[in-house]
């Protein structure tokens, strides 16, 4: 008798579990539920991107940049897809795991280590870029990394800004710099404007900002969308994503033309997501915490989206959730797992549904 075919989205449990790892719980418990699992590695263009999609790509190359304190970063990994297109994690350059604790500070963290290593894929041949964004350290709007450009930001004075977002409200002026010779489309894991209540400042207390720090950076990424000539609920600045990782979606779009992609969806489409879920009889997710916001465009979100579309049904697991979509199973409670404890709620929940589903 055939098992019932169970698809799975892994994803990183935040400070916890790593995609990987996951995965391979997910694998186990299945068949220990009786299912026959299909697991993908998931991604909405923060953490694990590039592993989410390691399976399709072809080469890896290696490269040198800065920091977000502007410290050298030696090796940094960068994936083709082909030879034209390459993609760019900008957490491992930008992103918060460069830095301890104690060395979180958004007002002088910089994008620039993101810049250096898209002129340096663009010189290795690359026509178009895909920037993961997400897990960032920095609010500075993307313009730490068009200084690696060219671009120069100067105050009323003429005197050029120091790096970090803590600066941009003195911008008077900007010196243009150079457009990459190539597409670049962010992969946003967010769908947040630069400005306004839902704009990039609502990421920046978990930068290791301040109230007081996060009005500065607020009040620094309107100066800079008005020097460049973006009304806030208009344009490039209102665009869904130009808020993601502290207003680097928004760099993008402004100082290189680019565009932005939702990346739940751009990855499940690569990672063969859809024929993973062809015939499945359930599918399983998970995250460290889930809620509402789980379904504004997240992973798992978009995952079950897609299920519901196809009439799959859905189980959760997360050691802490807040809100439980109506019709989808759920393991969750406690507010940390243990990887044991993890494959003790994925199988329980796996087995009961399948129970349900009956032969």
């Amino acid at each position: 008798m055939s098992r019932p075919k169970v698809a799975a989205v892994a994803q990183a449990f935040k400070e916890a579990f790593t995609a990987a790892e996951v995965a391979a719980v997910y694998e186990t418990a299945i068949r220990a539920a009786g299912g026959e699992p299909r697991v993908v590695v998931g991604s909405d263009g923060g953490d694990g991107f590039l592993d989410a999609l390691a399976p399709v790509i072809t080469r890896w190359t290696t490269h040198d940049a800065s920091d977000p304190l502007s410290r050298p970063l030696r090796g940094v990994r960068v994936g083709w897809l082909d030879a034209t297109r390459a993609v760019v994690e900008s957490r491992l350059v930008c992103g918060l795991g460069l830095l301890q604790p104690p060395e979180r500070a958004p007002l002088v963290t910089s994008t620039r280590g993101v810049g250096q290593l898209i002129v340096d894929v663009v010189a290795a041949g690359a026509g178009t870029v895909f920037v993961g964004l997400g897990g960032s350290a920095t609010v500075d709007g993307g313009l730490g990394m068009a200084r690696a450009w060219g671009w120069v930001p100067r105050d009323a004075a003429g005197r050029e800004l120091p790096e970090g977002g803590g600066a941009l409200a003195g911008l008077a002026v900007l010196d243009p710099g150079r457009r990459p010779p190539a597409e670049l489309v962010g992969v946003s894991d967010v769908g947040n404007p630069l400005l306004g209540s839902r704009g990039a400042r609502v990421f920046a207390a978990q930068k290791g900002a301040s109230r007081a720090d996060t009005e500065r950076l607020a009040a620094g990424l309107e100066r800079l969308a008005a020097v460049t000539g973006q009304d806030g609920a208009l344009g490039r600045a209102g665009c869904p994503g130009a808020g993601a990782a502290g207003g680097l979606g928004f760099g993008l779009l402004q100082f290189a033309d680019g565009r932005l992609e939702p990346g739940s969806s751009w990855v499940l489409d690569r990672v063969g997501f859809d024929a993973a879920l062809d015939g499945a009889a359930l599918l399983l997710v998970g995250e460290g915490a889930f809620d509402r916001t789980s379904l504004e465009g997240k992973l798992p979100g978009v995952a079950l989206s897609r299920a519901a579309e196809r009439g799959v049904g859905a189980v959760l697991v997360s050691p802490a959730a807040d809100y439980v979509p109506e019709g989808v199973a759920a393991e969750t409670g406690g507010g940390w797992w243990d990887i044991e404890e993890l494959a003790q709620r994925v199988e329980q929940v796996v087995r009961r549904a399948l129970r349900l589903l009956g032969p």
